[in-house]
């Protein structure tokens, strides 16, 4: 869908968001668009607000102030049923959040038979195409403790991935893994962003945030403090608190 002037309508659209706990403003003033096929990237240190302004995009989190589109419907709206939104959102935190009692074909095809109401043929067929491209075809019966951290990230992506989201949600996806497993991972984020699966990636891993954002949004006690592409915000950066934090990164 575009408008009038020919401009796709954002799958995603954030205007004037903000959050509180309590007393204190977490998010302020938080406004971006993810277009389809789009990728935006949220950086900033520990306690920035991303991980709070995931939250908001799949109704975890109540907004105080401001309204989140999705399709071009407000989803910020009170009428509006928070598991039906989320229903078209696919969300992937640190910890894999699977459920150990299933196995692998049974984690993926949980949500489409019993949320989503697809026929159990259909669903565990869309589960079998999904785990073979991500090479855990032959773990169908296998229960999540028996695969490697790397495994079980790609097997909670493919879970999200399931229902046909019309948006992805990541947070931090490696930040638990050894580093020899973050690679595995990253790669099937980054052919995800090639086949145009609009996302918002919360990472600290700024040579995939290079590699994938369309847009980098750098988070500062929550507020967005400097945006733009790769190569202006997190090669040429402009503003001295997005200096300071990618020169803490480059120390480590």
């Amino acid at each position: 869908m575009a408008d009038l002037a020919g401009t796709p309508t954002p799958v995603l659209s954030v205007r004037g968001l903000r959050k509180m706990f309590g007393d204190t403003v977490v998010l302020r003033d938080i406004d971006f668009d993810v277009l389809p096929g789009q990728a935006v990237v949220l950086i900033g240190g520990s306690g920035s607000g991303k991980s709070t302004l995931l939250r908001c995009l799949n109704l975890l989190e109540t907004v105080d102030d401001g309204d989140i589109h999705l399709d071009g419907r407000e989803i910020t709206d009170p009428r509006v049923h928070a598991d039906e939104v989320r229903r078209r959102i696919g969300v992937v935190f640190q910890a894999y959040n699977l459920f150990p009692h299933m196995t692998v074909l049974r984690n993926v095809t949980l949500a489409p038979i019993r949320v989503h109401r697809r026929p159990r043929a259909e669903a565990r067929d869309r589960a079998r195409e999904l785990l073979t491209r991500i090479g855990l075809a032959d773990k169908l019966d296998v229960y999540p403790d028996r695969l490697s951290g790397g495994q079980q990230q790609r097997l909670a992506i493919v879970r999200a991935l399931a229902a046909g989201p019309a948006l992805l949600l990541l947070d931090e996806i490696t930040s638990a893994l050894d580093p020899e497993l973050v690679g595995e991972v990253l790669t099937l984020v980054g052919t995800l962003k090639r086949e145009g699966l609009p996302m918002v990636v919360a990472t600290h891993e700024m040579a995939f945030a290079h590699e994938i954002a369309d847009e980098v949004l750098f988070l500062d006690a929550g507020s967005i403090v400097e945006r733009g592409t790769p190569s202006q915000v997190l090669d040429n950066p402009r503003e001295a608190r997005t200096q300071q934090f990618l020169a803490r990164l480059t120390a480590h």
